[in-house]
């Protein structure tokens, strides 16, 4: 968990620095909600989503992304009104994956959605806070930044087209699941990482001879700020969203460091979604990235995350201390101080524990020091140990409170 908090709060400061505001939408949503926006030949649709009838007989599906269910917030909330609607969310997503390194059944994802924007500017403006979590997370230079166009939609019915016409001329050299897609979703035979699918897709057709002239004008606009930014990026032809809703700007942040799930934030532009959905017909571009996999690579690449602040422990001996050292925990808590309370045992078996928690430095409480008005503090690191007045104790163990 603190490997997650490390990620989620580093997204969630930048986030609110680009004028994104944090919201959460419900884990479980009607399942029309995403065979509306996924497409009813995706793979989330077909083969992934964790979906059941609840006791009114109502198909709901355990969110396995989460663009749709801000969308259909946007359209029940009347979010739209306020535009460009700029959110930041984290929670967990579902897929029934194999579950492998990197991929989870149950995952856990941040996201940033810019609704209403439809100027190339919101798209830099995205892809511009990912490199910036990705740099400070101290990982930038471990990932590629990987673009494409999926154009507009005239654009991309004339591409699809000519890609079908090459597949169909191969059909028999494709693999069963792109002889599948070919049927379905022609586009996602781009992604094959097959062997055999590659060596077809070799010689395909690129989108770039398809773009309409307003398309190839809105793909530079990106690809000059992205420049303007010193945003290093390669453009993939081949790159594609898995999902039916995206257009024009398509986006992933890659490493090697993880093995073969290298994709550690993805996304791009969804003008159509709203639509879809039964709203107005409202531009959106956005990106989600996998805590797991982020969390991975801060680990593997800068190494472990901060630890969990070192407290101090009390070390009550007698009925009479156990009674005061309630209140003193109390007290140096609300002085700003972590504190592990030692339960039972002889002040040996005391110690250990405090050991055990990582402790800092340990108030010991006796009868003796009790009457004195002191208690002896010990440095568990060095082993020196002084005493000092009760009611001093916040300053002198100050020095042991954890940082901002």
């Amino acid at each position: 968990m603190r490997r997650h908090r490390h990620v989620i709060e580093h997204a969630r400061t930048l986030a609110a620095r680009y004028g994104f505001a944090e919201v959460a939408t419900p884990i479980f949503e009607f399942s029309d909600v995403f065979r509306r926006t996924l497409g009813d030949t995706s793979d989330i649709v077909t083969k992934e989503m964790y979906t059941f009838t609840d006791r009114s007989g109502a198909e709901i599906t355990l969110r396995p992304e989460n663009t749709a269910g801000v969308a259909r917030a946007v359209i029940g909330g009347n979010f739209g009104e306020r535009r460009p609607f700029k959110c930041f969310y984290a929670g967990p997503m579902f897929r029934y994956e194999r579950p492998q390194k990197g991929r989870l059944r149950q995952f856990h994802q941040i996201g940033v959605e810019l609704i209403g924007a439809a100027e190339p500017l919101a798209d830099i403006e995205v892809i511009a806070l990912g490199a910036h979590l990705l740099e400070a997370l101290g990982v930038l230079d471990q990932v590629t930044l990987e673009i494409n166009t999926l154009a507009d939609e005239a654009s991309r019915r004339a591409y699809r087209a000519a890609l079908v016409a090459h597949l169909e001329a191969h059909e028999d050299a494709l693999s069963e699941e792109s002889r599948q897609r070919l049927k379905r979703n022609p586009l996602r035979v781009l992604d094959s990482k097959d062997e055999g699918d590659k060596a077809v897709l070799a010689d395909a057709p690129a989108i770039d001879a398809h773009l309409s002239a307003e398309a190839a004008a809105f793909f530079d606009g990106v690809c000059q700020g992205l420049s303007a930014l010193d945003i290093a990026f390669t453009r993939n032809p081949r790159l594609v969203r898995g999902l039916d809703y995206y257009c024009h700007t398509a986006f992933e942040f890659t490493t090697e460091a993880l093995g073969a799930q290298g994709a550690v934030l993805a996304g791009g532009r969804y003008d159509g979604l709203v639509e879809t959905m039964g709203g107005p017909a409202t531009p959106g571009v956005g990106w989600a990235g996998g805590i797991e996999r982020l969390a991975a690579l801060v680990e593997e690449t800068v190494g472990a995350v901060a630890a969990a602040p070192r407290p101090i422990a009390i070390v009550p001996l007698g009925t009479r201390a156990e009674a005061a050292a309630l209140g003193l925990a109390q007290r140096l808590r609300r002085e700003g101080l972590a504190v592990e309370m030692t339960y039972r045992g002889s002040l040996s078996k005391r110690l250990k524990r405090a050991d055990q928690a990582r402790a800092a430095a340990a108030v010991i409480l006796g009868d003796d020091e009790m009457e004195r008005g002191v208690a002896t503090v010990r440095d568990l690191d060095s082993g020196a140990q002084v005493e000092a007045p009760e009611a001093e104790l916040g300053t002198h163990l100050a020095r042991y409170a954890p940082g901002p």
